[in-house]
């Protein structure tokens, strides 16, 4: 995957946004997608995401084109009537899976957003997570904690530190944040990932 490199210096001109597809949420859910989708499109930074027209994939889509923003939906055809591809946006991409969909949301993203939600953007944030690791991925990793949703998340990669499944320099490769505000900030200080990380991926024996 041909990923540009990160420098704490870099402009971050767009990002991948991964975000749960439920109807079902607290509106509190809802709001923070909305005024990230806000605060990126009035930052002219540009979004890739999994292209629902549903959940806090829409409230963040809305948010961002009415503040002017472009807004890139990748999205596989199975899951264009149960996801309501959006029909707005500034480009649909209808993709043939799953595998396909993740790589094109990543392709040329400075940086990577996660909001809240279940197996699957869990799943997705975890690959970009192990990219990270490995080096094929080096930019911002920001977790957007709404109502605390990803601090069990958080405890679990931790806990998998102490447990020396990964070592503690891979607690930098995310950044969590409580308010969609914090995330432009964020960009700037989270530290910056080594291309080399491939090297010390691995967990040495102590």
């Amino acid at each position: 995957m041909d990923m540009p490199e990160h420098h704490r210096d870099q402009v971050i001109r767009r990002v991948t946004v991964y975000a749960s597809s439920s109807n079902s949420l607290d509106s509190a859910y809802y709001d923070a997608a909305s005024r990230l989708g806000a605060l990126l499109g009035n930052a002219g930074v540009g979004i890739r995401y999994g292209g629902g027209g549903v959940g806090l994939m829409r409230s963040l889509a809305d948010a961002a084109l009415q503040a002017g923003g472009h807004v890139h939906g990748v999205i596989p055809g199975f899951l264009n009537t149960v996801e309501h591809g959006h029909k707005s946006l500034s480009k649909l991409e209808v993709v043939a899976d799953m595998r396909e969909r993740k790589h094109l949301m990543l392709l040329e993203s400075n940086a990577v957003i996660a909001l809240p939600g279940g197996s699957g953007t869990i799943e997705e944030l975890f690959e970009v997570l192990t990219l990270k690791r490995l080096g094929q991925f080096l930019g911002p990793i920001i977790l957007v904690n709404t109502r605390g949703y990803f601090n069990r998340c958080v405890e679990f990669l931790e806990y998998s530190v102490s447990e020396r499944f990964m070592s503690a320099a891979h607690l930098d490769m995310w950044t969590l944040v409580d308010e969609p505000e914090q995330v432009i900030d964020a960009f700037r200080t989270s530290p910056v990932w080594p291309v080399h990380a491939a090297t010390f991926a691995s967990v040495p024996k102590s």
